[in-house]
């Protein structure tokens, strides 16, 4: 089944701030979490708006989903966003009072909360900036991140001489009854003792202070493919922040942004090229010698030629970043007018219009509407 649009989920606009947003998971969350609905698709609906607030609640997440749609998190196996490792406590707090864990009785525990299972770490999104014939060629490029890292000391585990947690025997968390305003129901809340890891430490890691990661420099070299335009997206598998509890690392999304060159236009994979000519050489032809992004190429320009006639070069355009073969370049000519004439180059024009080289027939045209 095709998934909802997450903003048609929430009944939000896609400009929805992040207060909007909020407001309408919180409601939703009143009207169908499987301690109080009573309906009977209330348990779908409420995954629905977790997944959706999990996602636009984050801009790294929303901005990815905006450009892509559900396809950016299909990696997840399901065709969506893996919200497990999500934390809704807090907003579920707001919802439904400071002592409602959120998380019910009813198989909904891996919705949230229980922090002690493995999660990938969040991912990145990065700006890289390009030179015109970096993105036409590709290139290899450096990028220097400063994310949380396991830490190397206690190998991302928090501490040294590990044991299960004897409050909540390895769970994470502390299931009973909370009395709400919609009765009494079971809920699960994070253990305070080991902070939901489900073990502690009989020592702690100094140099994480027992979050298993610590905030580091990283120096990534990347390939960058020839092809790539402004907008375009490379995901770096693994790269990003690290995970919890012995989760993978998150990705690195590069989003390029390619400078403009001097003379070449780019329009998908191929290039343009505006070539100045005058008007001798339009109206007798000539030769011209024209750079492309390959070298220089020799053009041959018909007599009576006129602005705006494109003379197309085939395979000297970009290569397509997805497929194989390239664009082609076209060059438009673009016929000058002399401002400034001298008196012999202005006797020989007036010479040249009382010759009549003009085309009579398009003249006639104009002239049977005067």
């Amino acid at each position: 089944m095709e998934k909802k649009d997450y903003y048609e989920v929430l009944g939000v606009s896609k400009d929805a701030t992040q207060a909007e947003i909020k407001s309408a998971f919180r409601k939703l969350a009143k009207k169908y979490h499987p301690d109080v609905s009573k309906e009977p698709d209330a348990a779908e609906k409420f995954k629905e708006a977790q997944e959706a607030y999990a996602v636009l609640s984050d801009e790294d997440k929303r901005k990815q989903y905006d450009q892509f749609g559900h396809s950016a998190f299909n990696n997840n196996g399901a065709g969506g966003y893996d919200f497990s490792g999500f934390d809704f406590s807090d907003i579920f707090k707001e919802a439904f009072g400071s002592g409602f864990g959120g998380f019910s009785d009813f198989g909904f525990g891996g919705f949230g909360g229980n922090s002690n299972r493995a999660t990938k770490g969040p991912d990145k999104i990065v700006r890289m900036d390009l030179e015109f014939e970096e993105a036409v060629f590709g290139t290899n490029k450096d990028i220097t991140l400063t994310l949380n890292d396991t830490c190397d000391e206690c190998d991302g585990e928090g501490g040294f001489d590990v044991d299960t947690c004897d409050k909540c025997h390895g769970s994470g968390t502390i299931t009973a009854q909370q009395q709400t305003i919609f009765g009494a129901f079971m809920t699960k809340t994070t253990c305070d003792k080991c902070e939901g890891r489900g073990k502690t430490y009989t020592r702690e890691c100094m140099k994480c202070h027992g979050s298993g990661t610590v905030r580091r420099k990283k120096t990534i070299e990347v390939k960058i493919p020839a092809g790539v335009d402004t907008g375009n997206q490379l995901r770096i598998r693994g790269k990003g922040e690290a995970g919890k509890n012995g989760g993978p690392n998150g990705d690195i999304y590069l989003e390029f942004y390619v400078k403009e060159h001097p003379i070449f236009r780019r329009d998908d994979n191929d290039i343009y090229l505006d070539l100045p000519i005058t008007v001798s050489e339009a109206a007798l032809g000539c030769k011209k010698k024209v750079p492309t992004l390959y070298g220089n190429i020799t053009l041959t320009i018909p007599a009576g030629s006129e602005s705006g006639d494109k003379h197309r070069v085939r395979g000297k355009g970009v290569e397509n970043v997805n497929a194989f073969g390239k664009g082609d370049m076209y060059i438009v000519l673009k016929v000058k007018t002399p401002k400034r004439l001298s008196r012999e180059q202005k006797k020989l024009f007036e010479q040249l219009a009382k010759t009549g080289l003009d085309d009579a027939a398009d003249f006639k045209k104009i002239e049977s509407y005067l």
